[in-house]
């Protein structure tokens, strides 16, 4: 039986935030926003996860700071591949010649 001065286990708002901020930075990640929700995200977990462990059992969101930091760090591989992808499609346009290839008009 638990003691009547024990507080109830309740959820963590900032574990919330931090798979929210996941989320965000997913769906946000192919147009290069994604950096900035997943930043934010990974900074309020590592605070979230002190909050959890100092509460002993008492503050509830394990599963959803593990989502949202998985959730985070997929946003910004999301955003690095995209950002690759982009300077790529830069370099290889930059690399075309004007004017098209010019041949000599000898050359069939």
């Amino acid at each position: 039986m638990r003691h009547p001065q024990d507080p109830d286990p309740t959820p963590s708002t900032k574990a919330k935030a931090v798979l929210g901020l996941g989320a965000v930075a997913l769906v946000t990640a192919p147009l290069l926003g994604g950096v900035v929700p997943a930043t934010v995200a990974l900074l309020l977990a590592r605070e979230a996860r002190a909050d959890l462990l100092a509460a002993n059992g008492f503050l509830l969101g394990g599963q959803r700071l593990r989502t949202g930091v998985r959730l985070a760090w997929a946003g910004i591989v999301v955003s690095i591949a995209a950002l690759t992808v982009v300077a790529m499609l830069g370099l290889l346009t930059l690399a075309e010649p004007a004017g098209g290839q010019d041949f000599d008009p000898t050359v069939n």
